[in-house]
Order: C-alpha cells, then structure tokens, then sequence
C-alpha cells in the first residue's frame, strides 16, 4: 500500500466529490450479460446515494497528499438477505483512475473493516460484478469468498 493514503470519515461536504466519482466509475458495474444505457447506469447510482444517504451508513474517503481520490459506502442496517444476520454492507466503492494499483482500495476495504468491527458486525459483505477482475482479485486479496452467485440468462 502507498504510506501516503489515508482514510477518513466523509461528511456532507464530500457528497459532491462521492457523486462526481461514482458517475464516472459508474459503467464499471454493467456486466457483460446485460445491455445497459448510460442514462439508466447513471440514474440507478444516483439512486443508490440517495437510498444510502437516508440510512445508517458510513461515508469513508481515501486521500493522497489532501487530494480526495476514492470513496467505499458502507450500510449498517441491511441484513443478509437469506439468514438476517446483521453485517456491514459494502454499497459502492469507487478509486480515481490515476490512483488505481496503489493500495487505495485496500485501505478503504481495511478501513471499512474496522468501522464495521466497531459496530459490532461479525461480517462485511459486498457484491462484485464478475467482469470486474481487477475489483474481484482486491476483494480475493481481502479474504472475501463467494457466498452466493447470480446468474443470468438473456432471452
């Protein structure tokens, strides 16, 4: 990891750069499977904030040298879907393109952990789309393991 990102907790004043990075990484969620319209992507992230924002949720912002360059958006209050036991839950996470392959990501993830074990979470989950490689070897990396598998089928 580079010694030189740090994490914090985000507040309001970084919604805008939140908002900003997202829209731009946005596309990196549509998989190969589906065919998606730039405007609908855009507009289900955008939802994704609002939806998150109204929640118990966790705003963590990576930083180099005071410049923001990532963000993961982590919710309290959304159980595991099959068991309902209370986790974290891993909402978004977003790195500025020149600060990919640094360790950014990874401190984010760290960081994340950490709050979550705060909270009293036994677990930290997240969804990750499988063209994604780059994002599924991080989350390898991080002791992630597939639980559970979607699968489509175009008709």
């Amino acid at each position: 990891m580079n010694a030189t990102v740090a994490v914090r907790r985000g507040d309001p004043d970084d919604h805008d750069f939140v908002r900003d990075l997202g829209r731009r990484s946005a596309t990196s969620s549509v998989s190969a499977v589906r065919e998606a319209r730039f405007d609908d992507v855009l507009f289900a992230f955008e939802r994704l904030m609002e939806f998150a924002w109204g929640r118990r949720h966790e705003t963590l912002i990576a930083q180099e040298n005071g410049e923001r360059i990532g963000f993961l958006l982590m919710l309290y209050d959304i159980p595991d879907e099959v068991t309902l036991t209370e986790q974290a839950f891993v909402a978004y996470t977003a790195v500025e393109p020149h600060a990919r392959g640094r360790g950014v990501g990874r401190a984010l993830l760290d960081a994340a952990e950490a709050h979550a074990r705060a909270a009293g979470r036994g677990y930290i989950s997240l969804m990750v789309t499988e063209d994604n490689a780059p994002a599924r070897a991080l989350y390898d990396r991080a002791g992630f393991s597939t639980e559970r598998r979607m699968m489509t089928k175009p008709l």
